[in-house]
């Protein structure tokens, strides 16, 4: 049996892949379960410091010291023996990220096999990724193997034989990514009050993973002046609210220098508040987000919008946003720092021209100038305001790249490699241990 365990059901590419991934996986006669720990503030205040430590970030500035652990192991005590009452011996536990590491200690006594599945990192580590090394070190070194989505992001001194290198996917027929034409698009945008709903044709629905119909009823809450004008350019991004993922450095390189005769207005998208029960970071982030949009000029503002998209259901928040990047006419992910950013490979997947930063996994998924556009230096809002406002004012080209993006998700990041990769890592693993 393999056991997957995370930190969250909704709110993220992890949660995403494993309900994609598990329904391969039973398709495939693999008899797949997925868990997920509960946790208080505290402690993910300090996996969310170990996150940002592990993109060589300082994140809120707190150290991982002894206070820290004691936080991480107390939390993570109840989960642990919940999960070897469940496992056995021959099964395999796939552990994601740092909020589950803990864990592998306490189910490494059964007898299971007991893999780490790392999606975050950084190409060139430092003081501040070590120390989140360091904390984490003992707890990797009591499992059998690791997965990382980069060469790139493996810690020094593994052991080479037991890590594997794979990139993550996107489930082509999830509600997020599934085909939706432009009036399922206009009518799910219309009906979730992203845009005006007159004149929209079309119903609100999408397809469910099991076969029947979903229809999206919630309501996302806009943050603008007024309503975005019909048949204008859309600039979006769509990620949590994560200072890694620089919202505020969007707004201002879109203000700043993409201009107004584009007639093009900026969308950043994030999940409603409360919806994600992992990134305590979100609520400041918004609010920072807010006040920057306050303090520009009626003319700036009236073209920044910021929408905060409903996840009480996960199905509906992805049909959701399948329908913004599908309505986008430029796709943007200006993250400082990033794992892998399988945003990117939504939109490439959905033809939009994408402009993103160089770097984390986002250089794996686009080949500059071919299947999007690829900033070298994420902090430059000129360089990044010219790469949006070029493509804006070149369809053709835009056309162009979107065919390529698609092609290229289609052959290297969707579902079915990922979990053919997967199964070969425990295959090997199971046999050394035999």
């Amino acid at each position: 049996m393999l056991w997957n365990v995370n930190s969250t059901a909704r709110g993220g590419g992890v949660a995403e892949m494993l309900a994609s991934l598990l329904a391969y996986a039973a398709g495939s006669g693999v008899d797949a379960r997925w868990l997920v720990i509960g946790g208080d503030p505290e402690f993910f205040r300090v996996t969310k410091r170990i996150h940002n430590l592990l993109h060589e970030n300082r994140g809120d500035g707190g150290p991982l010291g002894p206070e820290e652990r004691r936080v991480y192991e107390q939390r993570l005590a109840g989960a642990a023996e919940e999960l070897v009452q469940r496992i056995g011996p021959r099964d395999v536990v796939l552990l994601h990220d740092p909020q589950t590491l803990g864990l592998a200690p306490r189910v490494a006594e059964t007898g299971a096999t007991v893999v780490w599945r790392c999606h975050i990192g950084v190409d060139a580590p430092g003081d501040l990724a070590r120390e989140a090394w360091r904390f984490l070190g003992g707890y990797l070194d009591t499992a059998d193997g690791s997965v990382f989505s980069r060469e790139a992001y493996v810690w020094d001194g593994l052991d080479r034989d037991g890590v594997a290198i794979v990139a993550p996917s996107i489930d082509a027929f999830s509600p997020k990514n599934q085909d939706m034409g432009p009036e399922a698009v206009g009518a799910i945008l219309a009906a979730t009050r992203v845009i005006a709903s007159d004149h929209q044709k079309g119903s609100p629905t999408f397809s469910l993973p099991n076969g029947d119909e979903g229809t999206v009823s919630h309501r996302t809450e806009m943050v603008e002046d007024e309503p975005i004008p019909d048949d204008v350019p859309v600039v979006l991004q769509v990620s949590r609210w994560d200072r890694l993922k620089d919202p505020l450095g969007v707004l201002a390189g879109f203000v700043e220098h993409v201009p107004a005769a584009t007639g093009a207005h900026l969308v950043l998208a994030g999940p409603a508040l409360g919806s994600v029960s992992d990134d305590p970071e979100g609520e400041e982030v918004l609010e920072e987000c807010r006040t920057a949009r306050e303090a520009l000029s009626p003319s700036d503002r009236s073209r920044v919008h910021l929408a905060l998209v409903p996840a009480e259901d996960g199905d509906e928040n992805g049909a959701i946003v399948n329908a913004l990047q599908r309505w986008a006419t430029v796709v943007v992910q200006k993250s400082l720092a990033e794992g892998f950013g399988l945003t990117v490979a939504e939109a490439m997947w959905k033809e939009r021209p994408v402009v993103a930063s160089r770097v984390g996994g986002i250089q794996d998924q686009i080949v500059d100038d071919e299947s999007g556009v690829l900033i070298d230096d994420p902090r430059d809002l000129a360089a990044f305001g010219n790469d949006v406002a070029s493509l804006l004012g070149d369809g053709e080209r835009a056309v162009k790249m979107g065919t390529a993006a698609r092609e290229r998700v289609r052959t290297e990041f969707l579902g079915p490699r990922h979990l053919l990769q997967y199964l070969d890592l425990f295959e090997r693993l199971l046999a050394s241990s035999s």
